[in-house]
């Protein structure tokens, strides 16, 4: 338990598996921030990640367990820069 190690809140693990470009499953997702049939917006645990791609839903949604599985195209995984604070697209996008 998190508690007797002393080293704080467990971090949730995370995983991307991309098959034939077609089904995204990841894990460790903590919010979907914003979603359309272009671009989903997440909070992971390994930080922010925006999927781009064409014809894009959210087939399955767990944020108890983390789990997030999408179809449609995808044509790009880009995760936010580690800089703790929301900069480029996803300040633009986000209005922050």
């Amino acid at each position: 338990m998190d508690y007797e190690t002393g080293r704080g809140p467990m971090q949730m693990s995370h995983h991307v598996i991309l098959e034939e470009r077609e089904q995204l499953v990841i894990s460790g997702v903590e919010e979907v921030e914003s979603f359309d049939e272009n671009n989903i917006l997440l909070t992971t645990a390994q930080g922010g990640l925006e999927i781009q791609g064409e014809g894009l839903h959210i087939e399955k949604l767990s944020l108890d367990g983390g789990d997030l599985k999408v179809e449609g195209r995808v044509n790009a995984l880009i995760y936010e820069s580690d800089s703790g604070h929301r900069s480029g697209l996803f300040a633009r996008l986000l209005g922050g």
